[in-house]
């Protein structure tokens, strides 16, 4: 008679299970697979074979803390049975004298994250054996048709799910810098990170059983990442900071990679880490979506809108020396601003509106009582359609509102003009497998100054005046836009020539610069004044300067000038300028960001001509070079290079060199003091530990500047 089946071990093929579902760059020491996809065990028997016609093997999978079938955190389904009411499946591959290989596959629509595996052995005898398999990580996954984040390019799903470093565009429209980041994703210990993200969230707090079951969801769990990323509502990972006070954490700039801030997050029991701002609040996120399967990208727009009323104007308030003021609305643009986009399906949505979304972790404005934005559907934006979900009309503040300049004098407020084309430029990303950018601006609006563009715009318009869902979606009141004035010209494209029609303004006035901006030296700029009329104009013109943080703040003015101009008809003046590095250095934001301005009246006219123009100092780069072949497990001398750019000594120099893949942490190497123009080099050891294409990230940090630059890519070859 036989006798009841018995596993004595159980093979769950990690290393082969994880090379098919593309997650051996993460472990293949434990089993990660993708949902929808098959994976491979073997079952050891201790008495005997598995016999089809006597043995009924039933397997049990259950996920987060209160396991329910009804909610799909469990599952119950059968070796035998094909036709199981469960949406998991299991069937027989190979069945030996004592083994048996099986194949499991989770539906397409499972929810992720860490699963306990059973099962249940129901012998002929009527004998019921109960064994624990072991536990694995379901994960999302794009390669899979039926997947809601099914991506159908296989080198774009190289490059956002796979790839592991990348670049952030920093800087301004006019010098548009990149930002070297190591995303690390696949990095030790950062899946578990992950998964501790998704249960430190308020939703799991809250209610962990539907939480779990909604894990399924991209546009769920993309919601619940967004607003774990930055710290307003929670225990999240990181805390914003715009003062320029960085004493008690990390100045944002200085960050190289995401690894470290999320390994100090889970190090320190889920506290907070300081300090980050947009670009890192993107990083991080992009991080933990690719991790978790989600393909995704880093967004940076230039000149981006924060319009907190929604009534898609942002105001911006300037004295009579030119000087941007604060305003109560605490509308600004940001020189730049960094989000990220996520692909997946939007069945939520009519049809047509899935791809890539907008999601933005930096905490900005409330949706739905916290500090998330998105998923909004970047073709919704680009056609105007702020009614649907979730928070389009801020993004599309974001990169098409207008902006209206007012002058603050007397206590009154007067009307300079309104500039349809100031707001969303060069929206960048990284190319797809190369190191250049993308611009995708036509991805978000239509061509500035198409009748296409302003058709979008108004029907956006129209809708928020309609609409009360905005109240709903941002925690904000609709407000009437303020009437449009005719004039038109730009206040942000300051280095173009005036849009106002001839018959208003007859002289015009933009800046140029005389040489690259660099850090500690002069700046030299002119100031080019036209008399495009056939009568004398005598101008006066006061100028000022005054540092930027990136979020479009102002800090005190700290150079001012009047200039007393003669034009005869026609004729075209130069004024010269000149702002010493004495003069900017010691009112310098971390962003390196000044903005000119300038501000003209004729005395025969009440016209007003205001120009500007933000400037982006630049420092040398760090040069690292890889000295001799890169192979896996074998040492590696890595050579960087590095100087002290100004005319003055600098003190409290620290190097810190990453690198997926390369080093096991974050280098840091203490400089010290670096005299002026100094130029040094040091040496660092190291032993790569992955194969394929790799990136090296370095940044130089003191007393007087936080993030000098410099990155290497190197290829590591398989050990021979």
């Amino acid at each position: 008679m036989a006798q009841g089946l018995e596993v004595a071990l159980t093979d769950l093929q990690s290393s082969r299970n994880n090379v098919r579902h593309h997650t051996e760059e993460i472990t293949v020491d434990h089993l990660l697979v993708r949902r929808g996809q098959a994976f491979n065990l073997t079952l050891y028997f201790r008495n005997r074979g598995f016999q089809p016609g006597l043995d009924n093997i039933i397997f049990v999978v259950e996920t987060g803390p209160l396991p329910d079938l009804a909610l799909g955190t469990r599952a119950v389904f059968s070796l035998a049975r094909h036709h199981s009411p469960s949406p998991w499946i299991a069937w027989l591959e190979t069945n030996g004298a004592t083994s048996t290989e099986v194949s499991l596959c989770a539906p397409p629509t499972a929810a992720v994250g860490r699963y306990l595996l059973k099962i249940h052995i129901d012998s002929f005898q009527g004998s019921v054996t109960a064994y624990q398999l072991g536990e694995f990580i379901l994960l999302f996954n794009p390669w899979c048709p039926e997947d809601a984040v099914y991506l159908d390019s296989e080198p774009q799903r190289q490059e956002y799910v796979m790839n592991d470093y990348g670049f952030i565009y920093q800087g301004s429209k006019n010098w548009i810098r990149p930002c070297p980041w190591n995303y690390g994703q696949f990095e030790e210990k950062i899946i578990d990170i992950c998964l501790k993200l998704l249960d430190k969230s308020l939703h799991f707090q809250t209610d962990p059983a539907t939480d779990c079951a909604l894990r399924g969801s991209p546009v769920y769990v993309s919601r619940v990442v967004c607003a774990m990323i930055n710290s307003n509502d929670d225990n999240g990972v990181l805390n914003g900071n715009w003062s320029e006070n960085y004493t008690d954490g990390a100045n944002p700039a200085e960050w190289t990679g995401s690894v470290a801030i999320l390994k100090q997050w889970y190090a320190t029991g889920c506290q907070p880490v300081r300090y980050g701002q947009c670009w890192v609040f993107a990083a991080v996120m992009c991080t933990v979506m690719r991790c978790l399967g989600i393909p995704t990208r880093v967004i940076t727009n230039f000149d981006s809108g924060h319009d907190t009323d929604g009534n898609l104007i942002i105001d911006e308030y300037y004295d009579n020396t030119g000087r941007i003021l604060g305003n109560k609305k605490k509308d600004t643009i940001w020189n730049f601003h960094v989000w990220n986009e996520c692909w997946m399906a939007r069945k939520d949505l009519p049809p047509g509106y899935g791809g890539w979304q907008v999601l933005d972790a930096t905490p900005q404005e409330m949706s739905n009582g916290v500090y998330c934005c998105g998923p909004a559907s970047v073709r919704a934006i680009k056609e105007g359609e702020v009614d649907l979900n979730y928070d389009t009309p801020f993004v599309f503040s974001m990169v098409n509102a207008d902006c209206m300049s007012w002058l603050v004098q007397g206590g009154k407020e007067q009307k300079l003009h309104q500039d349809t084309s100031s707001v969303g430029n060069f929206i960048s990303t990284k190319s797809i497998q190369s190191d250049e950018r993308d611009d995708i601006t036509e991805n978000y609006k239509y061509e500035e100054g198409s009748l296409q563009e302003r058709q979008v715009f108004l029907k956006a318009l129209q809708k928020l005046k309609a609409g009360s869902f905005h109240s709903s979606q941002r925690g904000a009141e609709l407000q009437p836009s303020r009437p449009t004035p005719l004039s038109r010209d730009s206040p942000r494209n300051l280095h173009t020539p005036s849009l106002r029609p001839s018959d208003v303004v007859q002289v015009s006035l933009k800046f140029k610069l005389l040489d690259p901006p660099n850090m500690g030296q002069d700046i030299c700029f002119v100031l080019l004044a036209l008399n495009v009329s056939s009568q004398f104009k005598d101008l006066k013109v006061n100028l000022s300067a005054q540092s930027l943080l990136h979020d479009g703040s102002p800090l005190s003015p700290f150079w001012q000038d009047t200039a007393f101009i003669t034009l005869s008809p026609k004729e075209a003046k130069t004024y010269p300028c000149k702002i010493s590095y004495s003069q900017y250095s010691q009112y310098l934001s971390t962003d390196k960001l000044i903005r000119i301005s300038a501000l003209g009246e004729e005395k025969s006219s009440p016209e007003k001509i205001l120009v500007n123009k933000i400037i982006t100092l630049s420092y040398p780069s760090i040069t690292i070079n890889v000295l001799g072949a890169a192979v896996v497990n074998q040492p590696l001398s890595i050579q960087v290079i590095f100087s002290n750019p100004l005319s003055e000594q600098v003190e409290d120099c620290v190097l810190t060199v990453e690198g997926s893949g390369l080093f096991k942490k974050q280098q840091k190497v203490l400089l010290g003091v670096l005299k002026p123009q100094h130029r040094a080099s040091i040496i660092l050891e190291t032993v790569p530990f992955k194969s394929g294409q790799r990136q090296i990230q370095a940044n130089m940090r003191s007393n007087k500047f936080k993030d000098i630059k410099g990155y290497r890519n190197v290829y590591v070859d398989f050990a021979l």
